[in-house]
């Protein structure tokens, strides 16, 4: 195989705004068909880029010879989509998040361990693009280098992801528990969720505290606090919402060793002479710190990032199995930050702390009732001024 035959599925912001765009730069790839269930959208992206349409990703799969999908629809169709896939031996790039919660994201894990039976290369991408970051990627490799020690906090507040009500009026689906399943953590914020647990691993207990609608005419959280703890004794902090203007991402992890702060696209390493853990048992003074040092760590940022990084990792990964290693993220991850997030919202909505694993069951069900419940009124505008561009940044 000299090129790798792939279907795009989904027309939508990422779709139309990434997907379809870098494809098209890769000598490696054959973009055999676009498939959106708008007949109109799916004709002008097919013309555009000389590709075939399909208004039904089943006949996508039936018809074009694909080797490969992205899926780049809204949340609930993740699952079947990716299970159809499996099913039929097709590798598989998925947007985030790979699931609206826990039970389904398993469907999706579950269905492409069985099709590994079968098809032994088999690929399962997530498309994670934020860990190709320079300054997240800097963060992962000081962290697990150990260089900080034992780590005892993260703290992140990240509530540069202001959205106004316009943006929540531009689509009838857009934060509803039925169209989307959630609010900032299921739209905003599952990059964060997947970084955090790609630098910590997954809290073994969690307390979330959402607010529904506090500020935004929604039926979905738009401002949430979390607290974990980790098996290792670290706790963590994690507080964002979609109201703040101008926002903050600012990121502190604590070690015996150091503290390293991001913010401001500017990381500092404050280095301490000896552990903070070793000089509290043993110093004789009540109230003198531990020395430490200011270092501003340099970062190499003119590197290539972003969604096509992941893309070309994962064509690779195709064409050459040996190299599945190499995907920026595997699929089996996105159930990680999934979890999290799950986690945050049902401790929220249970007022209790939440063990982990948590108890999928009970979150599918509350998200069903949910639903089913609505009486939420959906405003939607055809007015609304929005770049969705913008998104990404």
């Amino acid at each position: 195989m000299n090129k790798v035959k792939i279907g795009l599925i989904g027309l939508g912001n990422i779709g139309a705004n990434r997907h379809v765009k870098y494809l098209q730069t890769m000598s490696n790839v054959e973009l055999v068909g676009v498939c959106d269930v708008i007949k109109e959208k799916a004709d002008a992206f097919a013309a555009a880029y000389n590709t075939t349409a399909y208004y039904n990703y089943l006949d996508l799969f039936e018809q074009s010879g694909l080797d490969a999908v992205i899926i780049a629809v809204p949340h609930y169709d993740h699952t079947p989509i990716s299970v159809e896939a499996f099913a039929r031996g097709l590798h598989v790039l998925c947007e985030k998040p790979l699931a609206v919660h826990v039970n389904d994201a398993q469907k999706s894990i579950d269905a492409y361990e069985k099709a590994k039976a079968k098809h032994p290369n088999l690929i399962f991408g997530m498309m994670f693009q934020e860990r190709t970051l320079p300054f997240y990627k800097k963060l992962k490799e000081i962290v697990s280098s150990g260089e900080l020690g034992r780590l005892t906090r993260a703290t992140w507040i990240n509530t540069a992801w202001f959205r106004s009500q316009a943006y929540y009026d531009s689509g009838d689906w857009r934060a509803t528990w039925a169209g989307e399943g959630g609010g900032i953590l299921t739209n905003q914020c599952p990059h964060n969720l997947d970084l955090y647990q790609w630098l910590f691993g997954v809290p073994v207990r969690i307390s979330g505290h959402a607010h529904i609608g506090k500020y935004h005419n929604i039926e979905v959280e738009d401002e949430v606090t979390a607290y974990f703890e980790h098996e290792n004794g670290m706790i963590g902090h994690f507080i964002v919402t979609t109201a703040e203007s101008p926002g903050t991402n600012r990121f502190e992890i604590v070690g015996e060793n150091g503290n390293l702060v991001y913010e401001n696209e500017k990381l500092v390493l404050y280095k301490n002479r000896v552990s903070t853990l070793k000089h509290l048992q043993e110093t004789k003074e009540g109230f003198g710190n531990v020395e430490s040092w200011y270092t501003e760590i340099p970062v190499k940022t003119d590197v290539p990032n972003g969604h096509h990084v992941v893309a070309e990792k994962f064509i690779q990964a195709v064409l050459h199995s040996e190299k599945e290693n190499e995907l920026i993220a595997h699929g089996t991850e996105g159930i990680k930050g999934l979890t999290i997030g799950n986690g945050i919202m049902l401790s929220s909505f249970t007022k209790r702390m939440v063990d982990v694993p948590i108890d999928g069951d009970e979150y599918e069900l509350i998200l069903n009732e949910k639903i089913k419940s609505s009486k939420f009124v959906k405003t939607s505008r055809a007015d609304v001024e929005a770049d969705m561009s913008k998104s990404f940044t």
